[in-house]
């Protein structure tokens, strides 16, 4: 036996045969550091990058704790974003597979609040959702946290920048005082040092480095002399290297909207994804770039907490990160499982400071590469392979991903392979199609049945 096997562990024995057949057979570090102390009941501060293992880990921790025979809310993960929080709940329901009866709810912004509150009339053991929509709830006396024993802060960093910080005090304040609190957080400024030391009992810090090696990224700096030229040096990266998909990171809203504009404007496949966006225009952007019909992301940081895709192969900076740990973080999306990626960042005089504390982070030394010839901006634009159809069907109309593709492939219509990911929610179905075949495909959808009836389908754009 292994001395990071989860059997090492105080986890029941019903939580550790679901982790062996789920494939979860040895401890990532953060998890053999911080599970022993949480099922001591420890508070614990884990300061860990993405992948690192740290959602296992307080799933772990909650569901030790559960007592699946008191149907009250007993356990409250908060993110920032509906994202993180739908990603979440995903995984706590996996984990959870072993244990009958366990309800997990998710509460979260931008999603209709009805079948919220119908929810928790009916109750639950675990809530995740985010700190606004949580507030709400509480206001409105629609949740009680009274028998709450686990509280959880996922990305709290995050959820500081965002300015959560008042909801997240009124949270505090429904929460008993007995309880065990973990805190998580690629980051950790002073204002997470100062809310931990304010709602937690001699937590334990544990921190550990990002899962996968760095040395799989190789990294580019370029130098720009004016804010002017950063959309164009975008461009001419994009060009020369030729990513399959990308994510550039902007520091604010305003840039990421007006870099994506830009890159559209020049007929590039690309979308922004920032907090000003309504919800259905983010879930649309995040399926369409899991799916392959946009290849490059405009992102703020924030945004970009949840974003659980493979394979991104470059990461561009379009300013230096405010702080080294968020430039490791936005770096380590590519270069996962085993491939290789490209980070680029760009820099002007005025960032000299930001490089310098960059170098100190990293141990490197930073040289400006020359950007690439203005004349690759001439070459063919490498556009996304896949077009995404939207079908006014999902769930609740009893739509399956085997009804769509039965439709699409019937009579040798289209073939099976160039049909892509098919994601369903409750009322609305997304289906991805190479670019060759999307207006018979659409044209397929919209005239044929699907479970004896039509359905409303649309080529998003």
């Amino acid at each position: 036996m292994s001395a990071h096997s989860f059997s090492t562990t105080a986890l029941s024995p019903e939580l550790i045969d679901n982790l062996t057949r789920l494939g979860y057979l040895e401890m990532t570090p953060i998890q053999a550091q911080a599970l022993p102390k949480i099922l001591a009941g420890q508070d614990v501060i884990g300061q860990g990058k993405t992948g690192s293992g740290k959602t296992a880990t307080f799933t772990l921790g909650l569901l030790h704790n559960l007592k699946v025979k008191r149907f009250r809310v007993q356990a409250l993960v908060l993110c920032p974003t509906r994202e993180l929080a739908d990603q979440v709940a995903k995984e706590i329901r996996k984990l959870a597979a072993a244990i009958h009866n366990v309800k997990v709810l998710t509460l979260c912004g931008g999603t209709p609040m009805g079948p919220q509150i119908g929810s928790l009339e009916h109750g639950a053991h675990i809530i995740v959702g985010t700190p606004g929509r949580i507030e709400d709830h509480l206001r409105k006396n629609r949740l009680d946290l009274s028998e709450l024993n686990t509280l959880v802060l996922d990305e709290a960093d995050r959820m500081l920048e965002m300015g959560f910080q008042p909801a997240l005090e009124l949270i505090f304040s429904h929460c008993p005082a007995q309880r065990q609190s973990l805190l998580f957080s690629a980051t950790f400024p002073e204002k997470i040092k100062s809310m931990a030391n304010q709602i937690m009992q001699s937590p334990e810090l544990i921190k550990v480095e990002s899962s996968h090696d760095h040395a799989s990224i190789e990294q580019h700096f370029f130098e720009v002399q004016h804010n002017d030229e950063r959309s164009t040096a975008v461009a001419l990266l994009l060009q020369h290297f030729q990513p399959a998909s990308s994510v550039i990171f902007c520091n604010t809203k305003l840039e990421t909207q007006a870099l994506a504009d830009s890159l559209l404007h020049r007929g590039f496949s690309c979308a922004a994804l920032h907090g000003d966006l309504e919800q259905r225009d983010r879930d649309q952007t995040l399926i369409r770039f899991a799916n392959k019909s946009i290849n490059i992301l405009v992102a703020t940081d924030v945004a970009a907490r949840g974003l659980d895709i493979d394979n991104i192969s470059t990461v561009i900076n379009y300013h230096i990160a405010h702080d080294p740990e968020i430039h490791v973080h936005r770096i380590g999306r590519t270069g996962r499982a085993g491939n290789t990626g490209i980070a680029c960042s760009l820099m002007s005089n005025k960032e000299a400071h930001k490089v310098i504390r960059l170098e100190e982070y990293l141990d490197i030394e930073v040289h400006a590469d020359p950007l690439p010839n203005i004349e690759v901006l001439n070459n063919p634009i490498s556009m996304a392979p896949m077009t995404t159809i939207q079908i006014d069907g999902g769930k609740k109309q009893k739509l399956r991903p085997g009804d769509i593709l039965g439709a699409l492939t019937a009579n040798n219509m289209i073939d099976g392979s160039a049909i892509g990911k098919i994601q369903m929610t409750p009322l609305k179905a997304y289906v991805a199609v190479k670019r060759t075949v999307a207006k018979k495909a659409l044209k397929v959808v919209s005239e044929g049945k699907m479970k004896g009836r039509n359905f409303r389908a649309r080529m998003i754009k």
